[in-house]
């Protein structure tokens, strides 16, 4: 029996090579310079700084462009092909304009269990794009992505990489209909939710003053493990190196 397997990307994740400008104004260059310099001065060689340095130009751009990419290289020592090799490879570095909301949808095994699949097409028919397609107002980006690990509160929806749990189609559409009305909630770990350029910038290790959030505790969902192992007396094995250095 034969089988066949269709590789590369899945019909709705598009994945197009970088375009877009090639150049930076001499303004945007020279305050990017300037964010870059503390970025690379945190790290003992420059190119380890090469993640949030993509990160920063997705910021300017809403997505990476080829000036993006000629800016990080610049700084860096490196060639245009070293860093799209890098850029490429990561899923949260966007290769098309994004809109001020990214919306990601979780269908790995328990979110689709639990409705991730369900999720995913009522949002493809309420806003009537396809993964990684954006609305006409340039307001929500939706895109299908894979495990977010935290699959305990099943199903999960991310908006700029802030999570919402316990999603339902219905709940999952109102969020939608809070970003496209000028009106964001609040994250299920989180006081406030960002635009995808704040938060890239912060991702960059620039976070804005005014949205610095140190995030909720651990939910009872997440610590189920550590009471039952509690209160059954369980614990992990101690190997000589815990004994050491205890």
């Amino acid at each position: 029996m034969s089988v066949f397997l269709e590789l590369g990307q899945r019909p709705d994740e598009p994945g197009p090579p970088i375009h877009g400008p090639a150049d930076y104004p001499a303004e945007v260059t020279t305050r990017l310079a300037a964010d870059a310099a503390v970025i690379i001065a945190r790290y003992p060689q420059p190119r380890s700084a090469l993640l949030p340095l993509l990160h920063l130009v997705q910021a300017q751009d809403g997505y990476l462009t080829p000036a993006g990419i000629a800016f990080c290289a610049n700084q860096l020592g490196l060639t245009d092909a070293e860093v799209t090799a890098v850029a490429t490879f990561y899923s949260m570095y966007r290769r098309t304009p994004t809109g001020d909301y990214l919306v990601g949808v979780c269908t790995n095994t328990l979110c689709a269990i639990m409705g991730g699949d369900a999720i995913l097409e009522a949002l493809t028919d309420h806003l009537g794009i396809a993964p990684g397609q954006t609305t006409d107002d340039g307001t929500v980006t939706l895109e299908h992505i894979e495990c977010n690990a935290a699959c305990d509160y099943a199903p999960v929806v991310m908006i700029n990489w802030e999570f919402f749990d316990n999603q339902t189609p219905t709940t999952a559409k109102d969020l939608v209909d809070s970003l496209r009305a000028g009106q964001p909630p609040a994250p299920s770990r989180s006081a406030a939710l960002c635009g995808f350029r704040e938060t890239s910038r912060t991702l960059a290790g620039l976070p804005h003053a005014d949205t610095a959030d140190p995030g909720a505790p651990a939910g009872s969902a997440t610590l189920a493990g550590l009471r039952f192992a509690k209160e059954h007396g369980m614990a992990a094995p101690v190997t000589d190196e815990r004994a050491a250095d205890s």
